[in-house]
């Protein structure tokens, strides 16, 4: 049975704290929809103080912001954006339309089609995420995105150059310098000078999570995705030093990022627990890696690999990294999970920045029921049917009359009577079924 070695914040504890988050978004929301540029303006300045007179960068601002990029920082750029785009365009071959004749004359099928305008949310708070621009907008246009906003706040009272860099060359057609709740308000509903967007997506901290959760219906949105979550599944072949540093690395992220290890060695969760306590020494990002770890990390040992399993699907993390004798076990076996990293060969890191793999992933549980981002999420998969002869309009016709009959719908059944009579001769009184 499993144990908690050590537990992080309880789920009351959890719930009060996301239902203040919920409140704060939802007066946020509500002002924008109201007051549009004004509103966006004010927060803008309380939240980043920063106000320009436009929001929007212009082609200079852009050109500007690269030329503060290094040379080696852009040819990185490049090389992620390469591994990101091969695997987008890979995975776009394998959606394929569809038309199939069903029945004589009867055409069924379904076509993938592009969004038309979609908003890329890039996280820029304490870290400048450079890579979310990857895997937002680079892949939003391999999918044929026609009209790609992408957002992101300002460092030091103005736009990051590397995520400018990483957005422009991404293929972003708008972009804009702002940041949180306010950003992503203000591309699904749409100001006076922000024009709004059929899709959110990308990464952010509680508070932009939470506003593309309130948003979604008045637009759509890829998956809840932040704050992140890193499951460590180690058994006792595992490196104490990997783990702990594997849990930091994410827990860097902010303070109130879950990280657990998922183990059914005694010693190796002791001994993870020693060398965290170690690197929280030395760890240049400590003061918030030590919070989250305090907060929300955990340690969990189980007596079996088949433990193990039930336990991680239960929990359902965003990032999943399996360090055991045979990681390919997981792979069979797990079914809820954001993205797998199997052996202690790759990480985490290397799928959040360079790998080609998205790092915008579910989290919350919400790997349930979908998977992380990727081309598909930008592509609606649409269906159409064609009835070709007249036989075929007539045969579908009457078992059309009947079942809507069955069902009790009159005017149903009469849209199908009137083809019955048109395409097969057959003299139906209205309203009435087929025989």
């Amino acid at each position: 049975m499993a144990k908690w070695l050590k537990e992080g914040k309880s789920e009351n504890e959890i719930v009060e704290y996301d239902a203040e988050v919920r409140k704060t978004v939802e007066t946020i929301l509500s002002d924008v929809s109201k007051r549009g540029d004004v509103a966006v303006k004010e927060l803008s300045k309380k939240f980043d103080d920063y106000e320009p007179d436009s929001f929007i960068l212009s082609e200079q601002d852009i050109e500007n912001a690269i030329s503060n990029v290094s040379k080696r920082d852009l040819e990185d750029i490049k090389f992620a954006q390469t591994q990101v785009r091969n695997f987008a365009k890979k995975q776009l071959e394998c959606i394929k339309d569809l038309e199939v004749e069903t029945l004589p004359g009867v055409i069924l099928g379904h076509k993938n089609i592009p969004m038309n305008a979609v908003g890329c949310y890039v996280p820029g708070g304490k870290y400048p995420m450079v890579a979310s621009a990857h895997m937002s907008v680079l892949t939003a246009k391999v999918a044929g995105v026609k009209n790609i906003t992408a957002s992101a706040p300002p460092q030091g009272g103005a736009p990051h150059p590397a995520i400018v860099a990483a957005m422009h060359m991404g293929g972003a057609d708008k972009i804009l310098c702002l940041g949180g709740i306010q950003a992503v308000a203000a591309m699904a509903i749409g100001t006076e000078t922000i024009k709004g967007v059929d899709m959110l997506v990308g990464p952010g901290n509680m508070f932009v999570a939470e506003a593309k959760r309130q948003l979604f219906g008045r637009v759509g949105i890829d998956l809840f995705a932040g704050p992140t979550e890193t499951l460590i599944i180690a058994d006792d072949t595992s490196d104490p030093e990997i783990c702990a540093i594997d849990l930091l690395g994410q827990a860097e992220h902010g303070p109130t990022s879950p990280a657990i290890l998922l183990t059914n060695s005694h010693k190796l969760a002791t001994d993870t627990i020693d060398e965290i306590e170690r690197q929280l020494e030395i760890l240049p990002t400590a003061d918030i890696a030590r919070v989250s770890w305090k907060e929300y990390g955990q340690i969990i040992v189980c007596d079996s690999i088949d433990e193990m399993v039930n336990v991680a699907d239960d929990l359902a993390f965003e990032h999943v990294q399996v360090m055991t004798k045979d990681p390919d076990y997981f792979h069979k076996n797990m079914s809820n999970y954001g993205a797998l990293f199997l052996g202690a060969r790759t990480n985490v890191a290397f799928g959040d920045k360079v790998i080609g793999t998205n790092h915008t992933l579910p989290t919350k549980k919400a790997a349930r029921y979908t998977g992380g981002l990727w081309v598909g999420k930008f592509l609606k998969t649409c269906t159409y049917q064609k009835v070709l002869t007249d036989e075929a309009s007539a045969l579908v016709g009457e078992y059309c009359s009947r079942l809507c009959a069955l069902e009790g719908f009159a005017g149903h059944g009469e849209q199908a009577n009137v083809r019955i009579r048109r395409f097969g001769g057959r003299n139906i009184k209205p309203y009435s079924s087929a025989e």
